[in-house]
């Protein structure tokens, strides 16, 4: 069975001109996709590369995006980001670290190869569909501590405003350390105050640019 072509092949693919089929890369990667029988170099001068037919029906075709790990919902020996203030405590230690970091970097991957102009600086769709597991996602990986039962830390909930999530922590300090990860996420970030009790916190929407 023939590998699929590679997220940076991929969008070289899909840059091509919607008509012609002219492509525009490096050589190495035009080169690459000659190879996989997915584009041709044109015998005349200036010898541009164009799809082949079969280049034309992946373009056309979706690219096949795994579902991130973020996404599957929380059960017993699932892997679910960490939002704060759940009852059923999640063990701490090596292996929820490298489940995190594992999680954030197929995050990343995903934004790689749904982003339009392959931006990992910038959330994807997928973030915006799911904003209290993504942005819970960042803290968790960037090593935040997420509330449990009977200890402080973050909270992330969702708010009445569209695409904004609200984050919580009675530590000023960690408050706004949550703030400066979510900023490098590619998250927009406000601090607020409630109105009855005075408390800060933040609200945070996926960045669309």
């Amino acid at each position: 069975m023939t590998r699929p072509p590679t997220a940076a092949q991929r969008r070289v693919i899909d840059a091509a001109d919607p008509v012609t089929g002219r492509l525009r890369g490096t050589e190495a990667q035009l080169a690459a996709l000659v190879g996989r029988g997915l584009a041709f170099r044109h015998p005349r001068p200036p010898h541009d590369h164009f799809l082949t037919p079969a280049g034309h029906r992946l373009r056309e075709s979706p690219p096949d995006v795994p579902e991130p790990v973020v996404a599957v919902p929380t059960t017993a020996g699932v892997f679910a980001a960490r939002i704060g203030g759940e009852e059923t405590a999640v063990t701490a230690g090596p292996a929820r670290t490298r489940e995190v970091h594992s999680a954030w970097q197929g995050l990343l991957e995903l934004r790689r190869m749904t982003n339009p102009d392959g931006s990992v600086e910038r959330p994807c769709g997928w973030e915006r569909t799911h904003l209290v597991r993504a942005a819970a996602l960042a803290l968790e990986a960037a090593g935040h501590r997420p509330a449990g039962p009977d200890a402080e830390g973050y909270r992330v909930r969702t708010t009445p405003q569209p695409e904004a999530v609200a984050v919580r922590d009675p530590d000023p300090a960690a408050l706004r350390a949550c703030a400066g990860t979510l900023e490098r996420a590619g998250w927009q970030v406000s601090e607020h105050k409630e109105p009855r009790t005075g408390a800060s916190y933040l609200l945070a929407s996926p960045r669309r640019t």
